[in-house]
């Protein structure tokens, strides 16, 4: 029996995740900010799957809350095989229009929680070589588009030298680059209309994105893009040049 912590769990591609991975026989423990959602979500996938599920409320940018998830990866008396950093932060306006506290706490959970909870998870596994890590990425980190994306990149930088330095030992780590998904993500940050945000074929469902992102994982891959139109833009930021990549800047994030 394998335990797997989902961070962000409530909702979008992290509710999937839990749900998929809950499907496959895993054990859960669930990380997210409400702890009434998280007990509704918890007590729904104990009764569709028949599995264990803790629930752990955090608010990652809370220093004593993260050090709390930190605390139950590192727990070597009850493991945890997989870890999903999922739980995302984004914000509406550029880089000035918010005051610097707001730009802090994006990166305190894109890239200060990754990476922490990575260190607590990742000793464990490597003893004993086994286990993995998915971290949540974006496409946009390949795009020149602000602080997300610089957060991104180095998500995908870190997944990229934690896959080369683990992947002989058991443990895997691996990038999901997902683009424009159909969550609650862009209604948070006040996007109303997704279609204008994003040409429609552009958007994918989170069902799909989790399954081919698990299957990924589950051949050992260090970076999962998903679709193959996803997969031709970022071939394209490696030829074209920077000044025309700026047009995707009025996208939405994620």
């Amino acid at each position: 029996m394998s335990t797997s912590l989902v961070t962000g769990a409530t909702a979008g591609i992290g509710h999937e995740f839990a749900r998929q991975l809950a499907s496959r026989g895993d054990d859960l423990i669930l990380v997210a900010r409400g702890t009434a959602r998280l007990e509704e979500v918890a007590a729904d996938l104990r009764s569709t799957y028949g599995v264990q599920v803790e629930v752990l409320p955090a608010d990652l940018t809370d220093p004593a809350q993260l050090a709390t998830v930190e605390a139950r990866l590192a727990d070597r008396a009850h493991p945890v095989d997989l870890l999903v950093n999922n739980a995302g932060f984004g914000l509406k306006q550029g880089f000035l229009d918010n005051d610097i506290e707001t730009e802090q706490r994006q990166q305190d959970v894109l890239v200060r929680a990754v990476l922490r909870l990575s260190h607590a998870a990742l000793g464990g596994m490597v003893e004993r070589e086994r286990g993995g890590v998915i971290n949540v990425s974006s496409v946009a980190a390949f795009l020149p588009r602000g602080t997300y994306s610089a957060a991104k990149a180095w998500v995908n930088s870190f997944s990229a030298w934690a896959h080369n330095e683990y992947a002989d030992r058991g443990v895997n780590v691996m990038a999901l680059c997902p683009g424009f998904v159909r969550t609650e993500f862009h209604e948070r940050l006040g996007v109303a209309d997704r279609d204008s945000t994003a040409p429609k074929m552009l958007w994918l469902e989170a069902d799909r994105l989790v399954h081919d992102a698990l299957a990924d994982f589950d051949h050992g891959k260090s970076v999962s893009i998903p679709s193959k139109r996803y997969r031709a833009i970022v071939t394209a930021t490696r030829v074209v040049p920077g000044g025309m990549l700026q047009r995707f800047q009025s996208m939405g994030r994620k």
